[in-house]
């Protein structure tokens, strides 16, 4: 069996949705599984549902009907009419969705926010399998939710794997064209979870880890994985090869990848991952998977922008030891402050950080009680990955360099602006 992955780009309207029938035409959907994510920008317009919803907005209303006119607009593109049902199999959701947004009690936002979000993916896989039918591909519609069962950590749940696994190969059935969505699971009492960030390519990978996949193909809008952003980079290079393990090194320093927890599964079961083009399906893209690091082998560019670059030191000349960066480390974790980058001396620790919920000004207040703190706001974090002089003079012509770290594989920099 081979897994698709279809994001939320590749059916953001009714001619995406075409395309993946005509792709499927093309690469062949026999003993297949797609996994879905919800159509276009429909997860955003979700939590602004959410938003409405706790703040007792009354756009509430509103809001859940622009979610209802993006999707009857899908509808009436694909179908001429209604007689295989979609239109009331997607009016039926979308009574579920405000039945619940009527009748909900919990204030927990974490639960609320998973029951609604998940609509998203349920109502794009019903259109998109009543149009593989349509069409004359017999499909095979799953409710992930009673395959993928997970603990109650909403928004950030944990597989059940045992649960899991007996599930998915006891149920599916191979040879149809099987499919489901991603991104979601239920717990024990059979709530909606969802599985935080990428999680329709994780999902992706619990379905061929259990079912001992061929492969799983994600299929994007880009030729494959690129060595560097385009957008910041003349002359970005597509990569054929890359193996697990760089993979998840690349995903680790910020590069869009493939995120580690969808890389673990694969590896153990050395089950191949494609990212492939959905505009070119024919092409070869890159393949993740056992083997040499990178296939060209050559510098790989990271770029992170809006970062802030902190430097703390003793105020006394005092040495800073153990116990001064774990307190550090205490509070940004308490402050969710991300670290990407640290360099410390015996006097002074600085590290590059991500402050995305502007929680910085908070903290540096209790810092500065113990530390001397100098902050430069705005700054870019570029990480290159198998470096070498030509690389590190392409990120740092014209700039003004603030930190630099180097390691065997992998050269830090960063520099003021963006």
């Amino acid at each position: 069996m081979r897994v698709f992955k279809f994001g939320g780009a590749s059916v953001k309207d009714a001619d995406g949705v075409k395309n993946v029938y005509e792709l499927l035409q093309k690469v062949g959907y026999e003993d297949v599984l797609l996994v879905v994510s919800a159509m276009g920008k429909t997860t955003n317009a979700l939590e602004t549902v959410i938003k409405d919803y706790f703040d007792k907005s009354a756009a509430l209303q509103s809001s859940v009907q622009e979610v209802k006119k993006y999707h009857n607009q899908i509808l009436l593109d694909l179908f001429e009419d209604d007689k295989n049902g979609v239109f009331l199999a997607v009016s039926t959701l979308f009574s579920e969705l405000e039945y619940f947004l009527a009748h909900n009690k919990s204030p927990n936002y974490n639960f609320v926010y998973d029951q609604i979000v998940s609509y998203g993916e349920l109502i794009s896989t019903t259109i998109l399998s009543h149009f593989m039918n349509y069409m004359g591909i017999k499909t095979q519609w799953i409710d992930v939710r009673s395959f993928i069962k997970t603990n109650s950590n909403y928004r950030d749940a944990e597989v059940d794997w045992e649960a899991t696994q007996k599930n998915i190969s006891k149920n599916v059935k191979r040879k149809n064209l099987n499919i489901t969505q991603g991104f979601l699971g239920s717990d024990d009492n059979n709530f909606t979870t969802t599985l935080g960030r990428e999680g329709s390519d994780y999902t992706a990978a619990i379905f061929a880890y259990c079912l001992n996949a061929d492969s799983v193909t994600i299929w994007k809008d880009v030729p494959g994985v690129m060595n560097a952003d385009p957008r910041y980079f003349e002359n970005a290079r597509l990569l054929n090869h890359i193996s697990y393990r760089e993979a998840i090194e690349l995903a680790f320093y910020g590069a869009t990848v493939i995120h580690p927890k969808t890389l673990q599964p694969l590896q153990k079961k050395e089950i191949p991952l494609y990212v492939k083009s959905f505009i070119n399906p024919l092409l070869e893209g890159t393949e993740v998977s056992k083997g040499a690091a990178l296939e060209p082998y050559l510098p790989c560019f990271i770029v992170k922008k809006n970062q802030l670059l902190i430097s703390l030191s003793s105020i006394d000349f005092s040495f800073i030891m153990e116990e001064n960066i774990s307190s550090i480390f205490s509070l940004f974790h308490q402050f969710k402050i991300k670290v990407n980058l640290i360099q410390n001396s015996a006097i002074s620790f600085s590290v590059c950080v991500e402050d995305k919920f502007d929680n910085f000004s908070q903290l540096n207040s209790i810092l500065s009680k113990n530390f001397k703190v100098d902050f430069t706001e705005n700054v870019t974090l570029y990480t290159i990955r198998h470096f070498n002089e030509e690389a590190a003079q392409t990120v740092e012509n014209g700039k003004t360099v603030l930190l630099k770290q180097i390691s065997t594989e992998t050269m830090q920099i960063v520099t003021s602006g963006n």
